[in-house]
């Protein structure tokens, strides 16, 4: 449910009506709510909505986890206060630890709603809002529950629109709250001037394990910024930063932070523009680094050129288990330069070597099954286009490939 947002400012009336309805949610929370009725509509989900009027009783489950005013009450009153919508499966969440309301429409409004009850909430372990047109100012709701809630360790805000200002406000919790150590802000349309709040929160130490970067516009500049703060950063061991517009200085950037990095043990940059030279950065980087164990470089425009870079730093690199590389134009020379390169590493741990999407020729099948003889625990996928002169040769077996590699294929 995506919607237009109006960027947050930082004008005096702004403020002072986010600081009412803070203190509005605030009330609501410590007020003995009575049981009043509720007339108005749940939201439509699947089959018609319960009716329930003066009679209607909370679901079973329902009154757990808060105390008095029991969930349902607290969070009816909620959104009468903001005149908003209620979502019918919060009534009958209980204590489940997950609370899944992907693109229910939820809007600043409901957000706001939502957080007048999770902020004391004890069961709900990960919380989904994907999709929901958040915008700033509902992000900032949600900042603000984050910084209060100590059980809450999953959050995705994946869609929201919540532009710099949200997630200013979603750093300065994650900043104050070590409980949540994975966080999904993709397709948010982050910028260089997001980029410099993600950086802030990288230099800090924080609970934070997994961070969600992808489908957002984060460009060389935002790399130039990124890569200092990814050099320093002691905590994030995966980090998505696909479908973005790393390219030029900033891949380069990025890749001489993840040199010094020795921390993050998941990378992925793939959708990007790295390009030659952020090849060979990167492969410089895989020198130096001895803790990254996957890397997915897919389509990046890289080249032959590229491919020899990348291949010098897995000649000597020993902890790397996963390498993407498909759908870059690598060619047949790029291929053998980087089956070569992993020959040649009798320490490389490479169990998965991805170079699909490749137009190769017959040497490169004959040196696939060569490597694998060397390295029989290694999977390489290659189901690539070939030159029109020679006949499909085989490839190595998918039944060399243990089962958990599947998931990667």
């Amino acid at each position: 449910m995506k919607g237009p947002c109006k960027e947050s400012t930082k004008d005096e009336n702004q403020g002072g009506e986010a600081a009412a309805t803070a203190r509005q949610a605030e009330a609501l929370e410590a007020k003995n709510l009575g049981t009043e009725d509720s007339h108005f509509a749940l939201e439509t989900e699947g089959a018609s909505s319960p009716e329930w009027g003066p009679d209607w009783t909370p679901p079973a489950g329902g009154t757990q986890g808060l105390g008095e005013p029991v969930l349902p009450t607290l969070y009816l009153e909620s959104c009468h206060a903001h005149s908003v919508v209620p979502a019918s499966c919060l009534l009958r969440q209980g204590s489940a630890s997950e609370l899944n309301l992907r693109h229910r429409g939820l809007g600043p409004q409901g957000a706001w709603a939502l957080a007048s009850i999770l902020t004391s909430n004890l069961y709900i372990k990960r919380l989904d809002l994907r999709d929901n047109g958040l915008c700033g100012a509902g992000a900032e709701a949600l900042a603000r529950v984050l910084c209060k809630n100590s059980i809450i360790s999953d959050v995705d805000l994946s869609e929201n629109q919540i532009g710099a200002a949200g997630l200013q406000a979603v750093c300065a919790a994650l900043a104050s709250n070590p409980a949540v150590q994975k966080m999904r802000l993709g397709g948010n349309g982050l910028e260089e001037t997001a980029a410099r709040h993600l950086a802030a929160l990288l230099l800090l130490p924080t609970g934070l394990k997994s961070l969600d970067l992808s489908y957002n516009q984060l460009n060389d500049l935002a790399g130039e910024i990124l890569g200092p703060a990814l050099a320093e950063n002691t905590g994030l061991t995966e980090l998505n930063l696909s479908w973005n517009h790393l390219r030029g200085p900033g891949a380069i950037a990025f890749a001489k932070g993840l040199e010094a990095n020795i921390f993050l043990k998941v990378l992925d940059i793939s959708h990007n523009g790295f390009g030659d030279s952020g090849a060979s950065a990167v492969g410089e980087a895989l020198k130096a680094n001895n803790v990254l164990e996957e890397l997915n470089l897919r389509n990046n425009r890289i080249s032959m050129t590229g491919a020899l870079s990348l291949g010098l730093g897995l000649q000597v690199n020993q902890t790397l288990r996963i390498l993407i590389i498909s759908k870059n134009p690598i060619r047949s020379e790029g291929y053998v330069s980087l089956l070569k390169s992993v020959r040649n590493n009798r320490s490389s741990a490479l169990e998965l070597l991805d170079l699909s999407d490749v137009q190769v020729n017959r040497e490169c099948d004959d040196l696939a099954s060569s490597v694998n003889v060397i390295l029989p625990g290694l999977c390489i996928k290659n189901n690539t286009s070939r030159r029109k002169d020679y006949s499909p040769a085989s490839t190595i077996p998918a039944s060399i490939c243990p089962e958990w590699l599947w998931s990667h294929l």
